[in-house]
């Protein structure tokens, strides 16, 4: 161990560590209004956000036939599916389940039903061609065209 990890041992031992006051941020996401996102038939609650680094937690509501259109990933991204479901070429999350996608792969993914997602960036995913979203104008980018997705057998 080092010096200054001995001594935080020892002051938890002791009894003489505190809790950093303020060290936690509680939201009520329930309370929270959905927002609209850069893509058409996409809502956003954001929950946690770090511009610098790219991170963000987020909530993300499909509308059913919603297709996000072809990204990648910089780095993992991980999705938690609350209700509904989302597929991609690989497969189908469905509500329950939980997909990561591994940093540098690409993808467009698509829900037929619609679904609600807890969402985790590392990194902000590239697309082609949507570089940015002014949420005032409410501008975002259609995707009108048919989904490339795994389909059921």
């Amino acid at each position: 161990m080092t010096e200054i990890q001995n001594e935080t041992y020892a002051q938890r031992l002791s009894g003489k560590s505190e809790p950093t006051l303020q060290g936690s941020v509680y939201l009520k996401p329930q309370d929270m209004a959905w927002k609209p996102s850069q893509f058409e038939g996409i809502e956003i609650k954001v929950l946690y956000e770090d511009k610098q680094l790219g991170e963000m937690t987020c909530l993300l509501r499909w509308q059913p036939g919603t297709t996000l259109p072809f990204h990648k990933h910089p780095e993992i991204e991980q999705s938690y599916v609350i209700s509904g479901s989302f597929s991609d070429h690989d497969g189908i999350c469905r509500a329950g389940e939980y997909v990561w996608r591994k940093p540098e792969s690409q993808h467009e993914t698509h829900s037929a039903e619609g679904c609600v997602i807890l969402a985790i960036y590392r990194k902000p995913n590239i697309f082609k061609n949507s570089a940015g979203f002014d949420a005032d104008s409410r501008k975002q980018i259609a995707t009108a065209h048919a989904p490339r997705t795994h389909q059921a057998s």
